[in-house]
């Protein structure tokens, strides 16, 4: 539990560096004549589309964070329990705990020991296949990072153009507009770019981050899992043990 909190707390101050280095960016882009809010003023409704997609993300992250760990995927309490009925015997009884708990680990093992009387082989072969299944699961969650790690940069790009256009409604409307006239426009398609981009920079190396070490934990799990099936393993050529 105390290592959830440290982890949460990780990821939170994360956030907030991601925060004070967005109002840094921001800052230095208007050679400290405007403040944050005032250049957040000037990205219109994509800068709060794109408030929305920081929001969401650093949700994700913090949940992903909590969630994507091996002790969760595989319980030691689990591995424990089904190390020891396998041990006895009682195959039927593992099958029952891993309906009952769930989850990566719980998942494999159940399908796996189902067909102990089909042969170790096809019991590593349907542990292999119901082991790639959960993993897509797992990578299909965490692809909502890189969904909008994508998205991001295209309303910066959205936020541009609207920039472009006040800009362009400005010299329409005024016979000799200054600079100033157009630095509104400009300032939104500015802005929007810089924060498009900086979201997406977060979000994809975050996604990227999570989804190797999904790799390494399913990998990992799935190596333990193969172990726990040896007691079923062929001996000396054999047929290997048969179930009860």
């Amino acid at each position: 539990m105390q290592r959830k909190r440290k982890l949460a707390t990780s990821i939170l101050g994360t956030a907030v560096m991601f925060v004070v280095a967005s109002a840094t960016a921001f800052a230095s882009e208007g050679g400290g004549h405007k403040t944050m809010m005032q250049l957040f003023e000037a990205t219109g409704a994509v800068g709060y589309m794109m408030v929305a997609v920081s929001v969401m993300g650093t949700a994700l992250c913090i949940q992903y964070g909590v969630q994507l760990t091996r002790d969760k995927l595989a319980p030691p309490s689990l591995s424990d329990e089904l190390e020891g009925l396998m041990e006895a015997g009682d195959y039927d009884e593992a099958i029952e705990v891993c309906d009952a708990n769930g989850g990566y680990l719980a998942t494999i093992m159940g399908d796996a020991l189902r067909l102990r009387h089909a042969g170790y082989d096809y019991m590593i072969g349907a542990l292999e296949q119901v082991a790639a299944e959960e993993t897509f699961k797992v990578n299909a969650r965490i692809s909502y990072l890189s969904l909008l790690g994508n998205v991001a940069p295209l309303l910066g790009l959205l936020g541009t153009v609207t920039g472009m256009i006040s800009s362009f409604q400005v010299i329409e409307t005024l016979k000799a507009p200054t600079p100033g006239d157009l630095a509104k426009g400009v300032y939104e398609s500015l802005v929007n770019t810089t924060m498009g981009l900086f979201i997406a920079i977060v979000f994809l190396v975050a996604f990227f981050v999570y989804k190797n070490k999904v790799t390494k934990m399913t990998l990992s799990i799935n190596l333990q899992g193969v172990d726990m099936l040896k007691h079923l393993a062929p001996v000396g050529g054999g047929e290997g043990k048969k179930g009860h």
